[in-house]
């Protein structure tokens, strides 16, 4: 057995912090298409969103920073515990974990950051109370008044994934879906 280990926003655009867009949609409805394709020699465990289980939804974006303040390592090692478990319970030849570009906890190679000291932390609770429409607007306005840039390095839980597992790593860009697809087809074996 394979074992593919995927960041669950990957396959339901719900869990983003803000609500689905449209390049969310496209990324679950081509990636469950891809996932319909491997064979039986695969298996696939989408994990707890971390950030979910950590503030809830809908929540505010916020930095790699801003979660390692609000206590995010914890819930990080919590779910790697998990996939530890499923891991050495299952023993597959080979484990592909997928993460997503700019996350601030399952980013793989970039991650994002900002200044936790001038974070408004009042947001978080705030975003429960919004609309859609308003999440997204207010969205990308925290984003800018954060000055949330992309960094390299990995979220918080897949910094804690590298350390613990050895296997393929890949990052999933949102913003070039039709890249990422033909990467994970190659890495997959998928045509």
């Amino acid at each position: 057995m394979n074992l593919l280990i995927i960041a669950p926003c990957l396959l339901s655009p719900f869990y983003v912090y803000r609500g689905p867009k449209g390049k969310e949609y496209e990324t679950a409805k081509l990636l469950r298409e891809l996932i319909g394709e491997l064979d039986e020699n695969w298996q696939v465990l989408a994990y707890p969103c971390p950030e979910y289980e950590l503030i809830g939804w809908p929540r505010a974006p916020a930095s790699r920073e801003v979660y390692e303040r609000l206590g995010m390592r914890e819930k990080a090692k919590t779910i790697a515990d998990f996939i530890g478990r499923v891991i050495t319970e299952e023993k597959p030849k080979k484990v592909v974990f997928i993460g997503v570009k700019g996350s601030p906890t399952c980013g793989v190679f970039h991650t994002s950051s900002s200044d936790p000291e001038n974070y408004p932390y009042k947001a978080m609770q705030e975003f429960f109370y919004l609309s859609k429409g308003e999440r997204l607007g207010r969205s990308s306005g925290l984003v800018e008044e954060q000055g949330v840039q992309l960094t390299e390095g990995p979220g918080i839980l897949f910094e804690e994934l590298k350390k613990r597992f050895d296997g393929e790593f890949i990052e999933f860009d949102k913003d070039n879906i039709e890249r990422s697809v033909n990467l994970l087809k190659s890495k997959l074996n998928v045509k």
